[in-house]
This record gives structure tokens, sequence and C-alpha cells, in this order.
């Protein structure tokens, strides 16, 4: 059997599926070939949203555990804990409305879904291998987009049997709570389930190779994580590297070197969360010539290959500059590549404008440059911070750790980064990325009603501290 499409997608991630939509929209007849048996691919499925499920449960369960202090009456909160087939059945019902809603999304606008396995024969031709059985020949006459993202990645020395020595995708349906464990790592990944674990009642040890936690936040929100993990009992082993892991009937046994001293540690279980690595194994790219660098597709700021007719994006792809594999990153990639090929004039991204999002306890929202990245490229930095424990909104909430800082070019007042630490950063660093986009300076935020009593007020207040007239400190 063979098909013709003007844009085929291998791949149904945040990015594939997105891209496969707005291709759609703009008039072209598109396929998307995935081998899972479910649309939304990491982020979906495995990612974005169970963690993210996982850690309402677990706000859910700190609210229901301090019940006298809310005052919530018929609630022991000494008594109450969790229970995992009940959070995981609510998890996976999200998860199948979700990956229906995208189903629902394909056949609105009439999109292909061909489910298999594809192996390039030539740039513009795939074999697909049925999941039902059989082979089909999908061909694009326009371009084809790489969209097969990434998977959780070990160290060499450590092998992850899914049982004791897990990765996050494991993680996510583990049937009970273990007493204690240990996480590899300190990157969004490990530190959300260092987050959820110690909330459901491990005993949770992080450890970082690097000096901090959250390495590539600004150090002071680095600190604070460290401080407030610290206050929760969860214990963080940082310039720490572990030299090897063996599971057995006794827990994982840890042998690390923590500052030149061998130390070892026991727990019932072992979190491998080292990063993620891209997915293109038979996918074929040697036989058209796709150039690549260490597995990951190299593109252009616009995502083209080396080969015409092909693009790429998403987690797959390096690009010799900075580039996150977070979902929203591969979503608006997915945008203006199939804008590109619908014939529109498109920009490169700014990836020095995308938030980064880690939904610890505290969450954390960042954008821009830290204070040390700004004075390392030569700028005449001014940085205003403001508490969360001084706002009124925080206070009702309960949740005071943290704060807003913004990292400002002093001569001509331009914002060039905002880093959040607190309660709801995930969703205020909105506002300051927009502040980036539009190349705002202090003074603009300064003057920007920021509604009362809110969250919000912690970015106006920064501003305000940033020209050393902080109102409520």
């Amino acid at each position: 059997m063979a098909s013709e499409y003007d844009v085929v997608v291998v791949g149904a991630g945040t990015g594939g599926y997105v891209a496969a939509i707005r291709a759609a929209q703009l008039g072209l007849k598109v396929a998307v070939v995935e081998r899972q048996n479910t649309l939304g691919g990491t982020c979906l499925i495995w990612g974005c949203i169970p963690t993210k499920a996982l850690l309402e449960h677990a706000h859910a369960l700190k609210v229901a555990q301090s019940a006298k202090e809310w005052g919530l009456t018929g609630v022991d909160g000494a008594k109450v804990g969790i229970d995992m087939p009940s959070v995981h059945a609510r998890k996976d019902k999200m998860i199948t409305g979700l990956t229906g809603g995208i189903e629902s999304l394909f056949k609105k606008h009439k999109i292909d879904w061909i489910k298999g396995t594809a192996t390039f024969t030539s740039p513009t031709t795939f074999t697909v291998a049925l999941h039902a059985g059989g082979t089909e020949t999908v061909t694009a006459t326009k371009q084809v987009i790489v969209a097969t993202g990434s998977t959780p990645r070990s160290i060499p020395g450590i092998e992850v049997d899914g049982k004791q020595i897990i990765f996050s995708d494991h993680a996510i349906h583990l049937p009970r709570v273990p007493k204690s464990i240990a996480i590899m790592g300190s990157g969004a990944v490990g530190v959300e389930f260092a987050s959820i674990f110690k909330s459901y009642g491990s005993e949770v040890t992080i450890i970082e190779l690097l000096p901090k936690l959250v390495p590539s936040e600004d150090e002071a929100v680095s600190n604070e994580l460290e401080r407030t993990f610290k206050k929760r009992g969860i214990k963080a082993l940082t310039g720490t590297k572990v030299t090897s892991a063996k599971a057995g009937a006794n827990g994982v046994e840890i042998t690390m070197d923590r500052g030149g001293k061998t130390e070892s540690l026991n727990v019932e279980m072992l979190l491998v969360a080292t990063g993620r690595g891209p997915v293109t194994d038979g996918l074929g790219a040697d036989k058209v010539g796709l150039k690549m660098d260490r597995g990951y597709v190299v593109v252009d700021t616009l995502f083209a290959t080396t080969v015409p007719g092909i693009s790429a994006i998403g987690d797959v792809i390096t690009m010799g500059g900075p580039h996150y594999q977070l979902a929203h990153v591969s979503s608006m990639e997915g945008i203006l590549l199939a804008e590109k090929i619908a014939g529109h004039t498109v920009q490169p991204i700014n990836y020095d404008h995308v938030p980064r999002c880690t939904y610890t306890e505290p969450e954390i929202g960042s954008v821009g440059l830290t204070e040390a990245q700004a004075k390392a490229a030569g700028h005449d930095v001014n940085v205003g911070t403001f508490p969360f424990r001084a706002l009124a909104r925080a206070r009702m909430a309960g949740e005071t750790d943290g704060f807003v800082k913004i990292v400002a070019e002093k001569k001509y007042d331009e914002v060039l980064g905002v880093h959040i630490i607190g309660p709801r950063a995930t969703e205020l660093i909105a506002e300051a990325v927009l502040a980036l986009r539009l190349e705002c300076t202090v003074e603009e935020l300064v003057k920007t009603i920021h509604a009362h009593p809110t969250m919000s007020e912690a970015v106006g207040e920064a501003s305000h501290a940033a020209h050393g007239a902080a109102i409520h400190i």
C-alpha cells in the first residue's frame, strides 16, 4: 500500500502533533507516523502531564495533613496518607482524556494517523511497519518533519532494571511509595520527583555532580531551593559523583565520590535523572545522509536539515546553540516550521526568551540571563529582589518561601532576566517572558499596575526594588 501527502510528520509528541495541526490549518494534506499506541509523546504520556498530576496530589495531601490549620473538620491530618492506585487511576484518566482530545483534533483537521514505525527509504519516502501488520509506503511531496523526541538516558556503569533502579518513565507508575529513594541529578526531573516522593512519605536523597541544585538556574534560586528542601527533610549531596550502584535483596547499594572521599548509601530505590537522549535509532538517517551529532539531527535556525525536503524539531535536534528539551519549545518550533512549509515568512526563535519551569515545592520559573551570566556578558547589572513572605496573598495560601529576582542592565534599565522561586512561579513567569520579548525596562514594570492581593504583586515589587524603592520591605 502506498500513500502520498504534502507533509509527513514522524512522531506525535508536542512538537509533531502541533506541527501537523498547524500545517493542516494552512491547507496542507498531512499524515503523522507514530509508533506509540497513543498520541502526545513524552510530555503527555510519560513526562509533563503525569508528573504534574502527581505533584497536584502531593499538594492535596499537604492540605489534608494540615487540616486543623485550615479549619477543616472531620479530617485527622495525622492519619491522612496517599493511596497510589487511586492516584494512578485519576492520573491515567486525565491522560486518556487529553490523548483522546488530540485524536479528535486529528479527525477535525483530516490528519491521517499512521500507527507504526517509520524508516527512511529516500529523503521523501518512508516504509512504515504497521502495528496491524504489513507495511505501508508513505511519501511527502513538500516536507518531512522528524519529531521523534527523546528518552531517558543513564550513565556508564548504572544498569536500569525498571524495578529498583529506575527512570522517570517507571517512577510515574510505581504501585507503592518507596521508604527511601536516591535521585541522581537535580535538573527539573530530579527535583520534581524529590518533591513528589518526599510529600508522599519517602526518605529522599538527591545526588548532584555539580556544586548546586538546579545547576542552570540563578545561584540565588539554587540556594533557596536547597534551603527549602533541607527544611522539608530532603537531603542534597552536591559536588558528588556516583561511582557505582548495585541492586540486591537489601535495596540499592550506591557508592559515591564526595570531594575525594568514598561514601556509600543504601536505599530502596534509585531514580536516574541524568538527562535525556535523542530517539533516532531505526529511523534510517544514515540512508538519506542526514548530518547527525551524538544521535541528534543537526538543523539550522529554521529547522532545515542538511538534506533538502527534511526538517526536524523538538528534543531530537541540535543547532549548535542553546536548545531546550521542553514541550512548549517543541510546540513553537512545530508551528513556525508548518508556517514556513506553507510559504509564510517566519523568524527564528529567540531561545534566550524561553520560559523554564520546574514544578517543585516551591515552584521555579525563570527566563533570560542569570545575574552571573549577565555579568559575564559584560553588562553593568542592577538587581531587585522581593520575598513572597511579604505578600498578603502568599500568607493566605500558606506558601511564603521564595522570591522574585529581576536582573536588569543599569544604563538602559532593560530587563535581562527574571528568576522566581515560590508559589505560582510557573504562572508568574509569563509576564516576564513578555517583558523580555518586548525589550521592557524596569521602569515599565514599575508603572504596570499589579492587582492586589495577588502573587503577581511580587513581580511589581521586585521591579520597585531594582530601583531601590520597594514599598513593602
